[in-house]
């Protein structure tokens, strides 16, 4: 095993049985949401996997340590902390050799899953194409680790501030199947469904369990992208986070806001101008897709 990675016990033990196991990142606790509204999602989020029958692994680093499931107090203490890094496959060797804490994005949580041995892996959304990007070139470093890394990422599609059809494009390029769990369209976050149609589609998650293994029997590198919509109860319509979004994306634009801050300050400014709705969707997409891949873990096993 990989000398940096400090596997908890409940999930090494998991992993050496052949029982389920479920990888969740860390920015959104770090840079998602604020405290104490992300120590308790974190916390339900463990405990959906739990109620499925899978065991949770919950990755960050902290203090120089990739840890790949985290303890109660390891978990409010992240929670907490100021300052943490947001860890992304760049720099998330610098983290270790310096002996730093931070958040792991998607792809440095599927790149630390696939070291574990962890095949599934459950997040809010992923990142894309940011709007703009034909000239600021902010493009997610989640995409290259979805056409690299084989590990299933259940999420509710990109995040509903980003160029949608652009970050659909280049995953067509990479070769990352985009499936729509029970639907025909794509989710947009927030929101069930989106104007853009899914390339792909399935209904369940053995069949999402068997198109992976088709994958790997026939030696096709990289991830799979499943987009499993928020339930219509919690969403917020697609039509009204649009107008929010270009709000944001302009108060971003006339900030001068760059680089890693862009996601946190566009999330930050649909909290404030949803009135706090954009968090209480956020939690339960969270929450709904780690059940969706907590049923892929267990199909898969």
């Amino acid at each position: 095993m990989n000398a940096h990675l400090d596997i908890a016990a409940p999930v090494a033990e998991a992993l050496a049985e052949g029982r389920p196991v479920v990888a969740l990142e860390s920015t959104i606790v770090t840079h998602g949401m604020p405290w104490p509204e992300n120590a308790a999602m974190a916390e339900r989020v463990e405990a959906v996997v739990r109620t499925e029958g899978a065991t949770p692994a919950t990755i960050a680093v902290v203090d120089g340590r990739l840890k790949i499931g985290l303890t109660a107090d390891e978990r409010v203490a992240l929670a907490q902390t100021k300052g943490a890094m947001k860890l992304s496959r760049a720099d998330l060797a610098f983290a270790l050799a310096e002996g730093r804490t931070g958040g792991t994005t998607v792809a440095a949580t599927m790149l630390a899953a696939a070291l574990a041995g962890i095949e599934v892996f459950a997040t809010g959304g992923i990142g894309g194409v940011h709007k703009g990007a034909e000239t600021s070139f902010d493009v997610s470093a989640d995409l290259d680790e979805l056409a690299r890394t084989g590990v299933i990422v259940v999420s509710a599609g990109a995040k509903a501030i980003l160029d949608v059809p652009k970050t659909l494009e280049i995953l067509e390029t990479r070769g990352v199947p985009v499936v729509a769990f029970g639907q025909d369209a794509m989710p947009a976050f927030w929101s069930a469904a989106s104007p853009w149609p899914a390339p792909l589609r399935l209904d369940t998650p053995r069949a999402i369990a068997r198109f992976h293994k088709a994958r790997e029997a026939l030696g096709i590198a990289g991830g799979v992208l499943v987009a499993n919509p928020i339930p219509e109860t919690d969403e917020i319509p697609f039509d009204i986070m649009a107008v929010h979004i270009a709000a944001a994306q302009k108060a971003a634009d006339e900030k001068g806001v760059t680089g890693k801050a862009v996601t946190p300050f566009l999330l930050g400014e649909m909290l404030r101008l949803t009135g706090g709705a954009s968090l209480k969707a956020n939690i339960a997409l969270v929450e709904n897709n780690a059940r969706l891949a907590a049923r892929i873990a267990a199909a898969l096993a």
